[in-house]
Formats: structure tokens, C-alpha cells, sequence
């Protein structure tokens, strides 16, 4: 499960970086969370660009009557994802890249949970493998949501947890974002656990269990006194 990140880029570094542009404004986030409007890269099917805005991070199918599961729907496991009636269309043509730096996930020690930071190149900017859709709310106005694939852990991740979100590689972003790509199996070749040597794990502070700590303390690795068992990096 993935269900907090961190996004501690400018609007002008991610439009650089995913080549894209767009009209919605971005400020650093270091605690985002579900439902909260987040940066999305999407495709244009008619045209050969790159769109950069936001959506609500939940996805709400298209043929909800409501939007009460779509906190549940920040995740989509790809096992499943080309099956799941909630997932299937968005899967075959409507996926996205959601921008990130950094990830969190907890890890249970008897009563308590002990958050962990996650980071690909020493925090450099990556991208998640998302899906999205529009639902019509019943006062007429559309929302756009989106998702985040999860997928197995590599043995970064599953120190911690046993699921990790799927982190797309650069080369594979043209194919992903594609909507004319409707080949299942050859989208699914892309849907992969990380490469774990890429990867770096750490202890966090409980700050980030909290919505409301947004600032960069919520990713600030932990001293060797402040870190469980002295243990600083996983």
C-alpha cells in the first residue's frame, strides 16, 4: 500500500523533468495524502502533448452513484487491475504518471508503527504508475481522480511492508501514458517491482502520522538516537 508521499518539487521542475505542461499551480508537499489534489501527468489524446494537472487522489469510477469509496481506491493492486470493474477501463486507457520524490510506509513494532521514508537516487524525482477517471458529481461538476498501482516488494521495501507502489522507468513513460496502448500484456510487462539498488529506506519522525505536519522535518531522517535500534538505513 502506498498512502502518503512526499512531492518536494516546483510546478517549473516538473513540467522540465515529465515534459509537460499545465494551468494548475504546485508548493512543495512533504505529507500528501488521500483525497488531497495532487500533480498528474496525462497524455492528450488528441494532441502530442503532455498535460500537467491535478487530481483528487482516490479514484471514483465513472459509474459510481458516489464518491464514498474512493479513499479506499488510492491504490490498485496490479494483479488486479486489468480485471476489476473499478480499475479495468482506467487501466487500458486512461493511465497516468504521478510525480513524487519520496514515499512512506509504516512498520508495525508490537503496539506501535514506526514510519519509514522511501527514495529513489537519493531523492531524486521519480514517477508512479497511476490511473485515472472522471465522475460526474450529482450537483453536475466533474472530478478527476486518480490512483496508484501497487505491486510485490523488493527487498527494500519488504523490510517494511509487504506491497510497494510500482515506480515506472523513464524509458517506459511514452508507452505507459499512451491511450492508443491497449495491448494488456505488454502494459503489464511495465507494472514491476523497483530496482531495489536504486533504492533507500530510513526512519522517520511520527510527524507524518499526522495530516496536518506538512513541512520537510515529516521526511528528515532520524539520528542514530532517535532511530529504533540505532538503525538508520534499511
Amino acid at each position: 500500500m502506498c498512502g502518503r508521499y512526499r512531492l518536494s518539487r516546483r510546478k517549473q521542475m516538473l513540467e522540465e523533468r515529465f515534459g509537460a505542461s499545465g494551468e494548475d499551480d504546485w508548493m512543495p508537499r512533504y505529507n500528501i495524502a488521500p483525497t488531497q489534489l495532487v500533480p498528474v501527468v496525462r497524455q492528450h489524446p488528441k494532441a502530442p502533448r503532455r498535460d500537467l494537472s491535478l487530481l483528487r487522489w482516490g479514484l471514483i469510477p465513472s459509474w459510481s452513484k458516489d464518491a464514498s469509496g474512493a479513499a479506499p481506491a488510492i491504490n490498485a493492486r496490479s494483479e488486479t487491475v486489468a480485471t476489476l470493474p473499478a480499475f479495468r477501463d482506467s487501466f487500458q486507457s486512461r493511465r497516468c504518471l504521478i510525480p513524487a520524490d519520496g514515499f512512506y510506509e509504516w512498520q508495525k513494532r508490537g503496539s506501535a508503527k514506526q514510519p519509514y521514508g522511501f527514495e529513489v537516487d537519493g531523492g531524486e524525482l521519480f514517477a508512479f504508475a497511476g490511473i485515472w477517471d472522471r465522475w460526474k458529481n450529482p450537483q453536475g461538476q466533474w472530478i478527476r481522480s486518480c490512483s496508484i498501482l501497487t505491486t510485490t516488494p523488493n527487498v527494500v521495501t519488504s523490510a517494511v511492508h509487504d506491497r510497494m507502489p510500482v515506480i515506472l522507468d523513464p524509458n517506459d513513460y511514452d508507452l505507459w501514458l499512451d491511450p492508443g496502448m491497449t495491448n494488456t500484456a505488454a502494459v503489464m510487462e511495465m507494472v514491476r517491482p523497483f530496482d531495489a539498488r536504486r533504492m533507500r529506506s530510513y526512519p522517520v519522525s511520527s510527524r507524518v502520522n499526522q495530516v496536518q505536519n506538512d513541512d520537510a522535518e515529516c521526511s528528515t531522517p532520524l539520528t542514530s538516537e532517535e532511530a529504533p535500534q540505532g538503525e538508520l538505513f534499511g
